[in-house]
This record gives structure tokens, C-alpha cells and sequence, in this order.
């Protein structure tokens, strides 16, 4: 059964009891006892979601529109540990997005679905596994499925929890982590693998429009139209697609053997992949080669060779398809010293020649867009 409260009721209490008692209660348990003393409402509250977007509003006027926001509560008796899709994305949704409550007791636990917390104002503390952190306004910090963490806000700091389906992400949000950027393909890999525990780190200065992005993607968590969903992951598109354009230098993982630098080398191999080689990228972090190659390995799934040669082949397919360039003058642009060689690696990798390759797909000229054109 469902019961209902306001966002703002909602924190009031756990605020309350934080000041009289001096402890913490975690999130169930402040939900059995609001239920114990008959203060969830058993039919929906009215609601008071707007049909125009958030625009002009200062953090504070963001913060008590969502205090009147209802909050639906899944009356559920399933392990506080382990939670579930089911147990707090509705059925009808894809992406369910909540403030995240403050002054709760900690209490590590896992998802079966990502988690990406951003700190829209203020800090809290994160934990992961063995350690902790302070994540600091502007941060986002995406949570692969299966990793135990959790989150404490100990003040008036706005922290936004985006819930996100496991499928919705491998069906809609993944498309976007391919091609040729190498540092996306590790994303894919790791935050597709149900045995990786991990998460990323992004820090993005405070930008009004992002902030927004997140706002309202959360507004359109609570509107009860059928074009709701469908709007609210566009607007994670938006979110998801202007920090891998701005701050992908900026990302952070965590790995118990590794730490956190891997991703530098994975910038490093995308942008010298033309001339690199093992031996010149494991002297330039500081690495010996074994070691470079069980990290390479470890953390995509390739070696050394294989992550360049798909680089080499993905910019090659761009120049057959897009250019008029020689095969010579390809070969050369993308790593090869012959155009025989080249050849013969690209034959391996797609099964026809390079020239074959063009002719197929590419556009002939009745087929190519011109912008304008009257048929005569």
C-alpha cells in the first residue's frame, strides 16, 4: 500500500527528532514511525506540480517548491541493505528523482539500478565501500549497481538522488558512451558490469543551467502526464551529454588495486593514439609496461594494441566515409606508415579493402542532402 507526504513534512521530522534527540534516524525506520502514529496520508494529497518549467528561481525557491512536492511511500518490509527497482522507482517510470533527505543515520546499501547524487548547494559526506569522501557543490557521483555506499547530509545543503533504471540506461543513456572517445568506451564497460564495484566523479562548476537541467528533470518526475517520462529523460540526455562535453577531464573513479588515475592514461592513449606506443605511454605516467598493460586490461577488457587499433579503424571509417581523401593519406593520418599495412589491418578488423568499404557506404551523389536543391 501507498502512503503520502510532503517532501517538507517529511524532512520536518527527521529534522525534529535529529534536534530533540540528538540521533539519527534512517530513512525506513522514520517511515514506520510516521505510519505508527497516523501521520501519512493513505489518498493522495493534492497536486501541485507546474506545467511550465523551472526558470528564474534562486536555490532557496527551488528548495520550497520541492518541500511541496508529495512524496509517495511504498509501504515495503524488504531489507534496507539490498534495495530494489521496485521498491522505490514506480512502475510507470524510467527515472525517479528525490531531494536527498538530511540528517539521516548512515546505513551502507546497495541498488540494483545507477544512483547519481549532485550536489546542487552546500556538501555532504559520501561513503563508498571502505572509504569516505566530501562531495562539494557542483559534483555529480554516479553509482554502478551493486555497490555498497551511502549518503549523509548533515545541514541545509540540496543534494538531488537520480534513480535510474539498469535497462533504461543500457537502452538509452549508453548509446551516448561509444564511437571513438576511448575514455566513453571505458564507461560503457565498467558501469555495464554487474561485478565492477565502482563509481565516477565529476566536477562541475555551478552553472545555472545545469542545475537546472537536474530541476527539472525531477519537475517532470512528479507531473502525472503520459509525456512526463519520455521528458524527463531528455533532459538527462541534456545532463548526461553537456558534462561529457565539459568536464570529462574533470572524472574520477574508484578502484581498490588501481585508484584514480586510470582515466588520465585513457586521455592520454584517445588524444596520441596516432604515434603512441606502450613503451612511450608507460614511460610518461611512470609505469612499467607489465603493469600498464594488467591496468589496461583490468579496466577495458582490451590490451594495449587492440584499444588503438579500434581508435585507428573508428577515425579511418569517419575519413572513407566523410571525405575525399586517398587511401594513402588516410593511412597515414591515422597511425600507418604504409597503406598496405593499413589495408591489411582493416581488412582483418571489417572483412572487405578500405576502398570496398567507402563505396559502400557512403552517400552517392543523388543520395547526398544538399540544402536547398530545387529538382529541375
Amino acid at each position: 500500500m501507498n502512503y503520502y507526504i510532503t517532501y517538507g513534512e517529511f524532512q520536518r521530522h527527521l529534522t525534529n527528532y535529529y534536534q530533540k534527540t540528538g540521533s539519527r534516524s534512517q530513512f525506513l525506520e522514520m517511515m514506520n514511525f510516521l505510519y505508527r502514529k497516523g501521520l501519512l496520508s493513505e489518498t493522495p494529497l493534492p497536486d501541485v506540480s507546474p506545467h511550465q518549467m523551472l526558470d528564474d528561481m534562486s536555490i532557496e525557491e527551488i528548495n520550497q517548491f520541492i518541500d511541496s512536492l508529495v512524496f509517495t511511500i511504498n509501504a515495503y518490509e524488504n531489507d534496507p541493505t539490498c534495495v530494489m527497482e521496485t521498491d522505490i522507482i514506480p512502475n510507470s517510470r524510467d527515472v525517479f528523482i528525490i531531494r536527498h533527505p538530511r540528517y539521516t543515520r548512515p546505513l551502507l546499501h546497495k541498488h540494483n539500478y545507477f544512483e547519481i547524487n549532485y550536489v546542487a548547494s552546500g556538501e555532504c559526506t559520501f561513503q563508498f565501500e571502505k572509504s569516505s569522501r566530501i562531495l562539494r557543490e557542483g559534483e555529480f557521483c554516479m553509482i554502478a549497481p551493486g555497490s555498497m555506499h551511502d549518503l549523509t547530509i548533515d545541514d541545509e545543503s540540496t543534494v538531488l538522488c537520480i534513480m535510474l533504471r539498469k535497462s533504461t540506461f543500457n537502452k538509452t543513456f549508453l548509446s551516448m558512451l561509444s564511437g571513438k572517445n576511448l575514455l566513453s568506451q571505458f564507461f560503457r564497460t565498467f558501469l555495464s558490469e554487474n561485478s565492477h564495484t565502482n563509481y565516477l566523479l565529476f566536477f562541475c562548476p555551478t552553472t545555472k543551467w545545469l542545475r537546472l537541467i537536474v530541476f527539472n528533470a525531477m519537475l517532470e518526475c512528479y507531473k502525472p502526464d503520459p509525456y512526463s517520462n519520455n521528458c524527463c529523460i531528455s533532459w538527462l540526455n541534456q545532463m548526461f551529454s553537456y558534462m561529457l562535453r565539459n568536464y570529462s577531464q574533470t572524472v574520477q573513479f574508484y578502484d581498490y588495486q588501481f585508484g584514480s588515475e586510470f582515466s588520465l592514461v585513457l586521455q592520454y592513449i584517445q588524444h596520441h593514439y596516432q604515434t603512441l606506443t606502450l613503451s612511450a605511454l608507460a614511460e610518461f605516467f611512470h609505469y612499467s609496461e607489465p603493469y600498464l598493460c594488467t591496468l589496461i586490461k583490468q579496466n577495458t577488457g582490451q590490451n594495449f594494441t587492440e584499444l588503438v587499433k579500434g581508435l585507428r579503424m573508428s577515425e579511418a571509417v569517419d575519413y572513407l566515409v566523410n571525405t575525399n581523401m586517398s587511401i594513402g593519406d588516410i593511412a597515414e593520418k591515422v597511425g600507418y606508415n604504409s597503406s598496405d599495412h593499413f589495408s591489411r589491418v582493416f581488412r582483418s578488423q571489417y572483412q572487405m579493402s578500405p576502398q570496398k568499404y567507402r563505396k559502400e557506404h557512403r552517400l552517392s551523389s543523388d543520395e547526398a542532402l544538399v540544402p536547398f536543391r530545387m529538382d529541375e
